[in-house]
């Protein structure tokens, strides 16, 4: 994979088609059933790689246009989890919700993500990233009913995520992206099992990887960023992980602590994934140009902040656009 510097990307997810699905804060349900399901997800893909050919981005996702939830989607390949009845839990210190419950040993069945690769990948030649949910980020949004133990329950977690990014790599994906935002609220637990799981995850990923370390879409509660990046970074600096998302276009953090990224990747959230107009480019390259002293431009990819699954599909490709403009811009005075 040979990309620009100061290279393009989004976090993954994009709005979904009205015709596809409607949604209820972040919770999607699909208006079809069975084969008529399963070709309306196959065209709102090649629409949403479109959309972003189209902007001029560099590299794609599928848009998780199959994911009722970015987590369910790989939760529904797994023994071991009841999607159907479920139990009230409050995920990441913030919000009480219906979760999946832990009924047996968690073991993987098939492979929740390696066809959608293959399908996005037949319908683009640019580089392609897919993500799936951490093992902090499964612990914490499933409730528990056997293990009593989630340590036990993280590895066997990522033993199985270990699996799905093996069939990704060798499906021909770019990049693998392990979305984590447990760890953002959890630093302690980060410590205690979680960068470990990450590790377990990666062995045998040769293709670069990245984990977001999110603080959640932008129309669902307010910001948390009191829980900072640098300590958390350096635990993971101990990780094999390529690379890490960061939030900086709603977080108001200083960019002088991507110093803690060392010599990986970062995927630099530099626009606003909510419901707000596009930024003026001019702050946008204004906060690119920031970062610039702490990374390398070969190194950096600019992203939103998070998804853009709450938006319009309008206002995803114009969000998409001010990415591409700002890049070209950043480039120039390279």
């Amino acid at each position: 994979m040979q990309l620009p510097p100061v290279a393009t990307t989004t976090v993954g997810s994009f709005p979904r088609p009205s015709w596809l699905a409607d949604i209820d804060a972040l919770d999607w349900t699909f208006r079809l059933e069975g084969a008529p399901l399963r070709e309306a997800q196959d065209d709102a893909t090649i629409v949403t790689l479109h959309d972003q050919e189209q902007a001029g981005l560099d590299l794609l996702t599928d848009g998780e246009q199959r994911r009722p939830t970015f987590i369910n989607h790989f939760l529904g390949s797994l023994d071991g989890i009841d999607l159907a009845d479920r139990r009230a839990k409050v995920i990441r210190r913030r919000t009480e919700r219906q979760v999946p419950r832990v009924t047996g040993p968690v073991r993987r069945r098939v492979s929740a993500t390696a066809d959608d690769l293959r399908f996005a990948r037949a319908h683009t030649a640019r580089p392609l990233k897919l993500a799936v949910p951490g093992p902090m980020t499964v612990v914490d949004s499933t409730y528990d009913e056997v293990y009593g133990d989630e340590v036990r329950l993280a590895m066997d977690v990522a033993a199985a995520l270990n699996a799905e990014l093996r069939d990704l790599q060798a499906a021909g994906c770019d990049v693998v992206q392990i979305d984590e935002p447990a760890m953002t609220r959890y630093h302690e637990k980060v410590a205690a099992y979680g960068a470990e799981a990450l590790d377990r995850c990666l062995e045998g990923i040769t293709i670069p990887s990245i984990v977001h370390l999110c603080y959640g879409y932008p129309n669902a509660g307010g910001q948390q960023h009191q829980y900072e990046y640098p300590a958390l970074l350096a635990m993971l600096m101990e990780t094999r992980i390529g690379g890490f998302s960061v939030e900086f276009a709603r977080s108001g953090y200083d960019p002088a602590l991507l110093r803690g990224c060392g010599d990986r990747l970062v995927m630099y959230g530099c626009v606003d994934p909510g419901e707000a107009p596009p930024e003026p480019v001019e702050a946008v390259v204004a906060r690119v140009r920031a970062a610039l002293p702490y990374v390398d431009p070969a190194r950096l990819l600019l992203a939103p902040d998070c998804g853009l699954m709450t938006i319009s599909r309008e206002l995803a490709r114009a969000k998409a656009a001010l990415l591409v403009e700002s890049a070209r811009i950043v480039r120039a005075g390279l």
